[in-house]
């Protein structure tokens, strides 16, 4: 299976509590834009995000990427979760819907970015289209 590696460009990030206790801890959601320059060229996401009171947090996301592999135009939908331990947010998704030509791809995709990488967000996509 290829895997493609690329950085993706936060347009936006738009993050909101919906919950927080006196203990410091809180729910949060958040909505980001995404672009990019190579096969990749946009995205989008929701991610739903626990803060524990020293800083850290865990989160579930659903992502939209879409733009061409293999000479293949069409959207990827990914779900998944990762963890922020302070310094780096790690992430791990599926892919659980394919359209376009896209349709039928398969695969995961991880991501590990810092504060040092912004406004940029790593992602490796390894797939296979069906």
């Amino acid at each position: 299976m290829p895997t493609l590696e690329t950085k993706l460009e936060i347009k936006s990030w738009d993050e909101k509590p919906y919950r927080e206790s006196p203990d410091g801890t809180k729910w949060t959601r958040a909505e980001v834009v995404l672009a990019g320059a190579g096969p990749l060229t946009e995205g989008t996401f929701e991610s739903l995000m626990y803060y524990h009171a020293g800083g850290t947090s865990t989160y579930v996301t659903l992502m939209s990427l879409t733009g061409t592999l293999d000479g293949r135009q069409g959207t990827v939908i990914l779900a998944g979760e990762g963890t922020f331990d302070g310094t780096t947010a790690r992430g791990e998704s599926r892919v659980i819907d394919a359209t376009g030509g896209l349709a039928g791809l398969t695969g995961t995709a991880t991501s590990a970015s810092t504060h040092a990488d912004y406004p940029y967000m790593p992602i490796a996509l390894t797939y296979e289209i069906g």
